[in-house]
């Protein structure tokens, strides 16, 4: 049996609602100043502190704290089907996943970049990002299922 047209159609505006959230809350956080292990905006993020303060924010939910627990959350997505919200790797320190990002649309993403660095909005059409891109994950949203009447 197919799903009704109007589930479908809710079911992705949901996530689309969801990813937009996600979106919202990290373009909030632009200007504040990298910190190594930072994890609040007010003493400073690092890049996978930016991430999950961002989930924590607009989800309410706990992510993974490092840049390769990340990378191993979630589901595996191709560069060509990113979604805002989804999170891109990249290797920066000559090791797989030891950055990451959110992606907002339009090929560009939201990251602490580093010491001395702020949160700010980069495109990953850059030579330097293209070199360096790892792969991408998609955090499906975590909510609990209400829909538990069939």
């Amino acid at each position: 049996m197919r799903p009704q047209p109007n589930s479908t159609r809710s079911k992705l505006q949901q996530f689309t609602d969801r990813a937009s959230d996600l979106a919202v809350s990290a373009m909030g956080m632009i200007g504040i100043h990298y910190k190594y292990g930072g994890t609040n905006p007010e003493n400073g993020l690092d890049c996978s502190g930016l991430v999950r303060y961002v989930f924590k924010d607009a989800w309410g939910v706990n992510v993974p704290r490092t840049a390769a627990e990340l990378s191993r959350s979630g589901e595996k997505i191709d560069k060509q089907d990113l979604k805002p919200g989804d999170l891109v790797f990249y290797n920066t320190l000559r090791r797989s996943f030891s950055h990451v990002g959110i992606y907002l649309g339009d090929n560009k993403f939201i990251h602490s970049p580093s010491a001395g660095g702020k949160v700010r909005i980069e495109s990953m059409d850059l030579a330097y990002w293209k070199a360096r891109f790892n792969g991408a994950r998609r955090i499906n949203d975590p909510e609990p299922d209400t829909d538990n009447h069939q």
